[in-house]
């Protein structure tokens, strides 16, 4: 009898264990979910976080509101997530900056990138393209416009907020041809693109997705991209490193967080949906068009990558001598 009984009590928890487990991965979403991006609207993250939120929002059966937060190079708005409830209602569109640059540039942070977040799914790696004013610039390649920076003596460089690869791709730049430019920070990249178009700044190594569109419009001349390799969206224009730099190389990834804490099951639903989306040809190939390319991670997978750039950024921050202001 007592054998009877502990194996229905036994089946009796499996069952329920089951049930628990198929209610989990059915019950979510069930609420609109918060999609935080770190910057103002009109960057490559907040391009990003609206094409993957739009898909996300077809699939989950939920709207995905697009909240930006900037400021402090994405401190903000990033640490606005490590510190909201862990239940999968409240995302991050995390960047290099915010997960890689930011420790080390930082001397005191509000969070911590490693342990503070839990990795949920790779977006997209950017190269940065060197983009200047047709307003304010004469040069076309990278040789003549080093030559007219030192010339004028008084160039601006803008990025969309201390801290960020766009940033952290300028001071490199700098270092590497001796240049003294004035560095400008914007709360993201749209402001910092509006000046550039206007001819209130000269020179900007911006994330490609939000730039390109303005490269093909004319309204800004791409000189180089960033990244070991030709971008394949912009054929014609060669690398830092083919332009007489050789060895730069500098390239901006973004990725989707959520707080420490957030059940795996959560996790596992929300990374198998963005593995889906971006495997879709339709979605790849509005990326790919941006600039952008696709990598399908794991959560572990994403972890030691982050860990990865961590300790490579460490290293650019320092020899580059670059500091939070």
């Amino acid at each position: 009898m007592n054998r009877l009984l502990s194996l229905t009590v036994g089946s009796l928890v499996g069952i329920t264990l089951a049930a628990s487990s198929v209610f989990a991965q059915v019950a979510y979403p069930t609420r609109p979910i918060r999609l935080i991006v770190p910057f103002a609207p009109g960057g490559t993250t907040d391009v990003l976080a609206r094409i993957l939120g739009e898909r996300l929002h077809q699939t989950l059966g939920q709207p995905i509101v697009i909240e930006n937060r900037g400021g402090a190079g994405g401190n903000i708005g990033a640490d606005a997530v490590a510190k909201a409830a862990p239940d999968g209602y409240t995302l991050l569109m995390g960047t290099v900056g915010t997960h890689a640059i930011n420790p080390s540039l930082y001397p005191k942070m509000p969070f911590d990138p490693l342990t503070d977040f839990a990795p949920v799914a790779f977006a997209a790696a950017v190269p940065n393209v060197m983009v200047v004013s047709p307003k304010a610039v004469k040069a076309t390649t990278v040789q003549e416009f080093i030559a007219e920076a030192k010339k004028a003596g008084n160039f601006s460089v803008a990025s969309s907020g201390v801290g960020s690869s766009i940033h952290l791709t300028g001071e490199l730049f700098k270092q590497v041809t001796g240049l003294e430019m004035t560095h400008v920070p914007y709360r993201g990249a749209g402001p910092a693109l509006n000046d550039l178009i206007g001819g209130q700044v000269q020179v900007m190594f911006d994330n490609l997705p939000s730039s390109i569109q303005h490269v093909r419009a004319g309204t800004l001349r791409a000189l180089a991209v960033s990244s070991a390799n030709r971008a394949p969206a912009l054929p014609e224009v060669p690398t830092l490193a083919e332009s007489g730099l050789a060895g730069f190389e500098a390239t901006s990834w973004f990725a989707l967080f959520t707080p420490k804490g957030t059940p795996a099951e959560i996790i596992a639903k929300l990374n198998a949906e963005v593995r889906n989306a971006l495997s879709s040809p339709e979605l790849k190939k509005r990326v790919e068009d941006l600039g952008g390319e696709v990598r399908l991670m794991s959560p572990n997978e994403l972890m030691d990558y982050v860990r990865q750039e961590h300790e490579k950024w460490a290293k650019v921050v320092k020899t580059s001598g670059a500091k939070a202001e």
